[in-house]
């Protein structure tokens, strides 16, 4: 089944809304109480079709290519966390939604405790897939890099593909028409000419500014579920459980065979997890 064939039972709309002068595009699909969906570092909406559809029968979801990325614009000047936090709630602010649940992936999940921390009225709750932002790592921000670079600055489809099999246990879950998708967002013009605005957190002196410290995630009171894969490329293992002790009442679930898209590779499951958390949450709101 292909990315879009997916979404062909569901009432979506797919659209642009200026945000803070950025022409932000989006999904969205069902009703109920919002969930924002924030994808990673170079990534776009369409990392959450497999999720769209199963909890847009419970929730409103919006899934938001974040600043800079995927086909909404990017200022002329680096990405830092706080900028991203900023276009996300000028999101909100754009489509009436005055809190909201967050599934925030990779630089998502950065994106979406630092909201947290800062903004603890706009959060319902909170599930962290794979998040960033919490450690420097040289060598997985070098990784981050040049991939990313390679396949931006090439016109090789393999670099494109082999940048998404970085995030994928079982490299199946590539499919032709995901490189496709990103490879005609890694072409685009103005993404290419602010690939190194986009690529500024994996740079040490930026990252150390912009790290979720052990204080923010201390802040964050919205009840919050951590989903990591066993195989992670880009963190192990213990850097989830630390973000578990530090984050108040928090969860973790550690999914096997799986690698940083625990959301994709393991959809159903993630799906069914994820609607019992919400609806936990709802309860004892």
């Amino acid at each position: 089944m292909t990315l879009w064939t997916q979404l062909s039972n569901v009432d979506y709309r797919h659209g642009f809304v200026p945000v803070n002068g950025l022409r932000t595009r989006f999904v969205q699909a069902g009703s109920g109480e919002p969930i924002m969906m924030l994808h990673g570092t170079s990534g776009h909406l369409e990392a959450f079709v497999r999720n769209i559809v199963d909890l847009s029968s419970e929730f409103e979801c919006h899934a938001v290519d974040m600043m800079g990325h995927g086909y909404t614009d990017g200022p002329d000047q680096d990405y830092r966390i706080p900028g991203y936090v900023e276009h996300v709630l000028g999101y909100m602010d754009a489509r009436g939604i005055s809190r909201a649940h967050f599934i925030g992936e990779s630089l998502g999940g950065w994106v979406a405790g630092r909201l947290a921390a800062d903004h603890p009225d706009r959060v319902r709750s909170l599930v962290l897939v794979a998040p960033g932002g919490t450690v420097a790592n040289p060598p997985v921000m070098e990784r981050i890099r040049t991939s990313t670079r390679a396949a931006v600055n090439s016109d090789d489809r393999d670099l494109t593909r082999r940048r998404l099999e970085l995030l994928m246990h079982d490299t199946a879950n590539v499919t032709d028409e995901l490189v496709d998708v990103r490879h005609t967002i890694y072409h685009r013009p103005q993404f290419v000419a602010q690939i190194e605005h986009l690529l500024c957190l994996q740079t040490m002196e930026n990252r150390l500014e912009d790290i979720l410290s052990p204080e923010q995630m201390a802040r964050i009171s919205a009840p919050t579920r951590i989903v990591w894969g066993a195989e992670n490329p880009f963190g192990d293992v213990p850097e989830a459980q630390r973000m578990h002790s530090l984050i108040p009442g928090s969860e973790l679930a550690i999914y096997r065979e799986c690698g940083h898209w625990p959301q994709h590779e393991h959809a159903e499951c993630f799906n069914s997890e994820v609607r019992s958390f919400f609806a936990k949450v709802s309860v004892n709101a």
